[in-house]
Order: structure tokens, then C-alpha cells, then sequence
């Protein structure tokens, strides 16, 4: 028999880990962190729910940490590969494990010097050196391409459109005549840099992401409303600051910065981005060509790259702190996308309490995040211990999403030649998660919402 069993991302949006089983081997799709609420972080802690040492293979759909930042601790407790995934992913993960470790050493080492863990010592989830073992493992290959894993499993790899390197991964199993599908996080439709995400024909089982199940995303030229922002700001003379994911989501603001700075609808300004990954993430978007769609082919023989005339990549500390002497108007870029750590923290700290500041997200921002309470209209949130009014003005664009919306998502789905024999929806929050089961289900589709822990059989 076959199973898969939901280890993560089942009710929520955070924490990919879904244990297929077949013939007596054992694969681990994605391998996430639990991020956003204290008790979803606290399960990052908890013993492994599948005995690593027992694990076959790991195939990841991409490299975002809420679907790999759990690696070094798998390769700590016992895994020792293979883990498979493309290319881009490989590149973004080698910038990104080492970071998410040197973030739980450095977390480990303030809990000590402030005494406020209740453990003595207080530990990292994992370390550097559990990162580059897990780097270690890694093994690449293209999108299109079956590849045997293990006896009787085969991966396909198609592009996903969310980041550099994103799939959607095919997992056929010939001895039950089965495919099953996991949809990993799917893009927009049209968005810049990157190809749509590919159709695919046929699956027996899908596991579908559902983030923006509930949603449209309003906006249906984001551009218009980023211009509107930066208009409106330079006008004030204030700083637009904009909470980006140093992976994807910075590289596209760059290249609407461009666009729009190009065609003459914004001022040439200052464009800061604040953020090591985002610095060395860049390059990697402009060195995989086998992800760029027909437009950023054209960028990339003009030789104009991902920047405007006057961006500035900012990568030492004390560069990063001499930007609380900048008075604008300008653009600052800074991660985390969520506000939820990292040198954005400062900036927001300096430009919440000035009215002529526009702080705008462009992204999603999970129940529990500071950017969350933000939008949601806090008067004063807490950062470094210190409560700092909120006087700029938010906004928000969701059209800037690489997450496809519920539209995007059926769409997508209407590729295949007939309906899945189930879909099961995950990575969502429950309102999502409920709206895109309705929505499917309308269509005459078996599909259900996975459990936390759930362990369904392959018929």
C-alpha cells in the first residue's frame, strides 16, 4: 500500500512536510519551519514525527525556509540523503540554510546572555555546520526530466512560477499506476521575471497550496499601485519602506522600480535594498536563464538587470545604520517580508512615528506577524522591547502576491485532462482552506481539507 502522511501545513500556512510512503520507502516532501504563532514555532522543537534515520529521500518544491528551514535539523538527527530539487533551488539554498542557522545561533547566544530561556543553556535548532551537512546532500536536476529516486518512484519536476527554481513535483509510482502531484506554492499569472506556472495533465492525487483560497488579488496591475505609493510619498518628501522577502519579492519590486523609473512614472530616487540575501539572492535571478520568462529575456540582453539608475545594495551593518540618516524622499527595501526580525525592524522603528512615510507590504502577512497587527491597524507595535507609535501611512498590495489567487489556483487546476481521484488542499489558513474546498468541489472534484498528522491511503 501507499500513504501520504500531513506532518506539516495542514491547517496552516507554515511548516511543508508531507511523508509519502510506497513499497517500503519513505520520501519527505519539502521540509519546512513552522513560522508565525509561539505555538507553531514551539513544534520546530518537538521530536521528529518520522524517524529521519528511516527517511529515503527528501524532494523539495522550493526554497523558501517555511518548506526547507527544517534540513539541518533532519541531516542532526540522523538523515543522510539524498535530497533532490532544481537548480535554482539548489543556488537560493546556499544562501539560505547557512542564514536561517547563523539566525538560531545567534538567537541561542542573546537567550544565554539575557538568561531568558528556560533551558540552561539555551541551544540553536540547528547550526551552521548541520546546515552545510544538509547542503551537503543536495542533488539538482532540470525541470521536465523523470528521474528515479528510489526503486519504483519517479520525480518530475515542472515550473511553479513562485521563486527562482519553484516546482511543482510529479511523484509517479509505475507498480500502482499512480502520479501524485504536489502543487508546491504556485505563482501569478503573468508575473514579471519569471515563466507561468506549468500545466499539467493528469494526476490520481493532488496536494494543492491554498494561501490565497479565499482571495483575489485586487490589484490587477500592481505596478499602478506601487507608482501611486512612491508618487505620493516623494510628494511629502517622506521614505516609502517597503518589508520585502529577500527572495523573490525584492527582485520583482526591482524590476517595476525599473520599469516605472524607465518610462518616466516615477522620480529617479534613492532605492535602498537593505538586506545581505536579498544582495546575493539578485544575481542568482539574473544567472537562470531556464526560469526567465519572454520579457526578462528581453531585460537580460539590454544588460539593464534588476536595478534602478540610483539603487544602492547595501550589505555591511554599519552601512545599514547609516541609513537613519537619510531624509528622502526614497525607497528603502529590507527584509523580513513579515516584519517579523531582521534590519527591517529598524527601519521601521525610525520611520513609523513620521507621518510623511509610507510604509507599504507587499505580500502576505500571516495571523501573528508584526506586519499582520500592522495592517491591522495597531496604533503602537512593539519593536526591541520599545513600544513605537504608528503615525506613516500602510498600505497594502496583494497584487504583488507570488502566491496564486483562488482564481489563478482553478485555472491552473482546469489544465489537468480529468479530475484528480482526490484532491487534498494544505498550506492554508482555515477560512482559505474551507473557501478553496467549496470552490473545487463545485466543480464536481472529490476533494477534502488534509489534518495535522492525518495519514490517508492511496486507493
Amino acid at each position: 500500500m501507499s500513504s501520504i502522511q500531513f506532518l506539516g501545513a495542514a491547517g496552516t500556512v507554515t511548516g511543508s512536510r508531507f511523508l509519502l510512503e510506497h513499497e517500503g520507502k519513505r520520501v519527505l516532501v519539502d521540509c519546512g519551519l513552522f513560522q508565525g504563532r509561539k505555538e507553531l514555532r514551539q513544534l520546530n522543537w518537538q521530536p521528529p514525527l518520522a524517524d529521519p534515520k528511516r527517511i529515503d529521500a527528501v524532494v523539495l518544491t522550493h526554497a523558501h525556509i517555511d518548506h526547507t528551514g527544517g534540513l539541518p535539523r533532519l541531516a542532526a538527527q540522523g538523515f543522510h540523503g539524498p535530497i533532490y530539487c532544481t537548480p535554482g533551488t539548489r543556488d537560493l539554498l546556499a544562501l539560505l540554510l547557512p542564514d536561517s542557522a547563523q539566525l538560531q545561533e545567534e538567537e541561542a547566544r542573546y537567550a544565554n546572555k539575557r538568561r531568558y530561556s528556560r533551558h540552561s543553556p539555551a541551544l540553536p535548532l540547528y547550526t551552521v555546520e548541520d546546515a552545510e551537512r544538509a547542503l551537503r546532500m543536495l542533488e539538482s536536476f532540470s525541470y521536465g526530466r523523470a528521474k528515479e529516486i528510489l526503486p519504483g518512484i519517479q520525480v518530475t519536476f515542472s515550473r511553479a512560477g513562485h521563486i527562482l527554481g519553484s516546482a511543482a513535483c510529479s511523484l509517479d509510482l509505475p507498480s500502482s499506476k499512480q502520479r501524485v502531484v504536489f502543487s508546491g506554492d504556485l505563482g501569478r499569472l503573468d508575473a514579471p521575471i519569471l515563466r507561468d506556472p506549468d500545466r499539467l495533465e493528469m494526476a490520481t492525487t493532488l496536494i494543492a497550496e491554498s494561501t490565497y483560497g479565499d482571495r483575489e488579488h485586487g490589484e490587477t496591475r500592481p505596478a499602478e499601485a506601487l507608482a501611486e505609493a512612491v508618487n505620493a510619498a516623494f510628494k511629502r518628501g517622506g521614505v516609502v519602506v517597503i518589508p520585502a522577502f529577500a527572495v523573490g519579492r525584492t527582485q520583482e519590486i526591482l524590476y517595476h522600480l525599473r520599469e516605472l523609473e524607465e518610462a518616466g512614472r516615477i522620480p529617479s530616487l534613492e532605492v535602498f535594498v537593505d538586506s545581505p540575501m536579498a544582495c546575493d539572492a539578485t544575481p542568482l535571478y539574473l544567472a537562470h536563464s531556464e526560469d526567465h520568462d519572454f520579457d526578462m529575456n528581453a531585460v537580460m540582453r539590454s544588460g539593464d538587470g534588476l536595478a534602478t539608475k540610483r539603487t544602492r545594495f547595501v550589505r555591511k551593518s554599519d552601512q545599514s545604520k547609516q541609513l537613519s540618516s537619510f531624509r528622502g524622499p526614497g525607497i528603502i527595501i529590507s527584509a523580513s517580508g513579515m516584519a517579523t526580525g531582521g534590519r527591517i525592524l529598524h527601519h521601521l522603528r525610525q520611520r513609523l512615528p513620521q507621518s510623511q512615510n509610507t510604509v507599504l507590504f507587499v505580500g502576505y502577512q500571516s495571523e501573528g506577524t508584526r506586519g499582520r497587527r500592522l495592517l491591522d491597524g495597531e496604533p503602537e507595535i512593539k519593536i526591541h522591547g520599545e513600544l513605537v507609535p504608528v503615525r506613516a501611512e500602510l498600505k497594502s498590495v496583494s497584487g504583488f502576491s507570488a502566491h496564486a489567487d483562488w482564481k489563478e489556483m482553478l485555472s491552473w487546476m482546469g489544465g489537468f485532462n480529468s479530475p484528480p481521484r482526490q484532491t487534498i488542499l494544505v498550506h492554508g489558513e482555515p477560512s482559505a482552506l474551507e473557501s478553496l474546498r467549496g470552490r473545487v468541489a463545485a466543480r464536481g472534484w472529490q476533494v477534502r481539507v488534509a489534518k495535522h498528522l492525518e495519514k490517508i491511503e492511496l486507493a
